[in-house]
């Protein structure tokens, strides 16, 4: 129960829409607040094993060298945006070929490419266009693996995309248009090396086993009482493992059942770990983008992700992490909002499509942290209730190389 206790959540940065697991579309906010109410936070979500002593006030100061750190990152940054072509469609001229309608010029090549072989030997040629393409598929991985994360993987151009491609560029010198441009597709090429980027997958007994839920209903009343915010299907546990899209995992399997071990499937071919010697974060809030840098003032590594809203904006200045929880609880309090007819305090059990995903990153703002979500493929494209929210397995994988005392700004 103390440990229960010291992982429980607090509300006043989460999202009060929906955590259907299945969804790839947030709700909008509209949190209602209670005045004069004796009901106060749960519990601190800073009051963690690992930020036991990091969250003290002499521990969160920042220092004249790291706001020179800080100053100069924000210059990057700053530059980054300049130069971002935000009209580009990725591509060197815009199209509006789609997988489901492409032209007569592409039909047969488009087709025929949504193979194991068609998606490693996928090349870059001249006016890609937007659209959802196996070129575009083939980047996605091998930008995921350059750790320029483009979010879910789905083989589409948008705004993830360029902003995937710019980081890449800004972090190997190439100037950071987000065009994948010939010089930017070699460089991917090359850091890729010979690593497929997509791979066949067989799947096993653990993966049917789970466990499962068989939905997770909107109210936290009835979500408080499961066992588990777990995954609601495979085709969701497998898209969160490769780093896909769930849709467009089942688009490359059409004739998947995903129910029989044995089965092979064509998944991502993706890293698992960001980089060493995270010295600074920036959390761009125009951008919708995390960014790392290291001790060298050198950004190592992005994220998209979703900070804050107009109605509930992320804080502004400077902060310190202070400690990582792994599969929190999640401590609903009406003092911050109100979901549905709940009116009293409830804790809800960990799990993937938690409210914060699974795992909680906090910050020296009480009640301010980067954290996980139910619903990745909208990441950036929605809104939050001002925390850093970033895809499951970017958070996983942030948390298991960010230490306590790490600078965290926010960048408007």
């Amino acid at each position: 129960m103390f440990v229960r206790t010291l992982l429980a959540m607090s509300l006043s940065c989460m999202f009060a829409g929906t955590t259907f697991a299945a969804s790839t579309a947030e709700q909008p906010l509209n949190p209602k607040k209670i005045a004069n109410t004796a009901v106060q936070d749960p519990i601190d979500p800073l009051a963690t094993d690992a930020a036991s002593g990091a969250a003290s006030t002499a521990n969160t100061q920042i220092t004249p060298q790291e706001q020179h750190d800080l100053n100069k990152a924000s210059q990057t940054l700053e530059n980054l945006q300049e130069t971002e072509d935000n009209n580009a469609a990725i591509g060197a001229a815009p199209t509006t070929k789609t997988l489901s309608t492409p032209s007569t010029n592409t039909s047969a090549a488009a087709k025929a490419s949504w193979t194991l072989d068609g998606l490693n030997n996928a090349a870059w040629y001249e006016n890609i266009g937007k659209g959802q393409f196996p070129v575009y598929a083939r980047a996605h991985v091998m930008l995921n693996n350059a750790h320029a994360s483009p979010g879910a993987i789905d083989g589409a151009s948008g705004k993830n995309t360029l902003k995937a491609i710019a980081s890449f560029q800004q972090i190997n010198g190439i100037k950071p248009t987000g065009i994948l441009t010939q010089e930017t597709w070699d460089a991917l090429i090359a850091r890729q090396g010979s690593k497929p980027t997509f791979i066949e997958y067989t799947l096993t007994d653990a993966d049917l086993k789970g466990p499962y839920a068989a939905s997770i209903p909107h109210d936290y009343a009835l979500q408080a009482k499961m066992k588990g915010l777990y995954y609601t299907s495979v085709t969701e546990m497998l898209g969160e493992k490769f780093h896909m899209d769930e849709d467009f995992l089942k688009k490359l399997n059409p004739k998947a059942s995903f129910k029989k071990a044995g089965e092979k499937i064509i998944v991502a071919n993706i890293r698992n770990e960001v980089p060493e010697d995270i010295h600074l974060i920036v959390a761009h809030k125009g951008a919708k983008q995390l960014y790392l840098f290291n001790s060298r003032n050198q950004m190592i590594g992005s994220f998209p992700a979703t900070i804050g809203s107009s109605d509930t904006p992320s804080p502004t200045g400077t902060y310190k992490v202070t400690g990582v929880a792994q599969n929190p609880w999640y401590s609903y309090s009406p003092s911050n909002f109100i979901q549905g007819n709940n009116t009293k305090p409830l804790s809800l059990p960990p799990g993937p499509n938690a409210p914060v995903g699974n795992i909680w990153i906090g910050l020296s703002k009480k009640s301010f942290g980067i954290h996980g979500t139910p619903n990745p493929s909208a990441i950036s494209k929605t809104a939050s209730h001002g925390c850093i929210r970033l895809t499951n397995w970017d958070a996983n994988d942030l948390g298991k190389k960010v230490k306590s005392g790490v600078t965290v700004k926010f960048l408007e």
